[in-house]
């Protein structure tokens, strides 16, 4: 079976009942998710960081600039969604992002982001109640609310969905 490389862990399924283990588990997920995408990087020889995972895709750098400007995004989000009653977020063109200047700066900016930024996420995300994991708040391309539990859910999957994109360069 050929692997599907545009989604090759699957496509993001919103959970439909959420436990305290899954909050957990999509937590450590997270948590982990910089180191995981160091060990990939440092794996991948330095040649490759301009290859395109797949006829259309973004390259090795994109994908690492747009994790770190996607979690910031989430990240806020969390802390909008905590403070205020079900506040409508601010979408943005990652497309368009992912090809702006500083997207060509070296990989390890990002990933230093990445690692402070997911220690303050997931310091936020430990402190959480069952009950803040319930707030929401409201996205605009989708017009619907989003529970707090569901992107923590989302961000996992995407660590991990864009971590094997990487994975992926080396081997084609």
């Amino acid at each position: 079976m050929k692997k599907n490389l545009q989604y090759p862990i699957g496509e993001f399924v919103p959970p439909e009942n959420v436990t305290e283990k899954d909050l957990e588990g999509w937590i450590d997920t997270i948590e982990g998710a910089p180191e995981q995408l160091r060990k990939v990087l440092d794996s991948l020889p330095v040649s490759l960081v301009d290859t395109s995972y797949r006829p259309g895709g973004w390259t090795v750098r994109q994908i690492v600039h747009h994790l770190a400007d996607s979690h910031m995004n989430s990240y806020i989000r969390f802390k909008l969604a905590l403070t205020e009653n079900c506040p409508t977020i601010k979408a943005y063109d990652e497309k368009a992002w992912a090809n702006l200047p500083d997207c060509q700066t070296s990989i390890d900016v990002s990933l230093q982001l990445l690692e402070s930024l997911h220690k303050r996420w997931c310091q936020l995300l430990k402190s959480m109640s069952l009950s803040d994991f319930e707030k929401t708040f409201y996205h605009p391309e989708t017009k619907q609310d989003v529970k707090l539990s569901t992107n923590v859910a989302l961000y996992a999957w995407h660590s991990k969905h864009h971590i094997e994109h990487i994975k992926l360069v080396s081997v084609h």
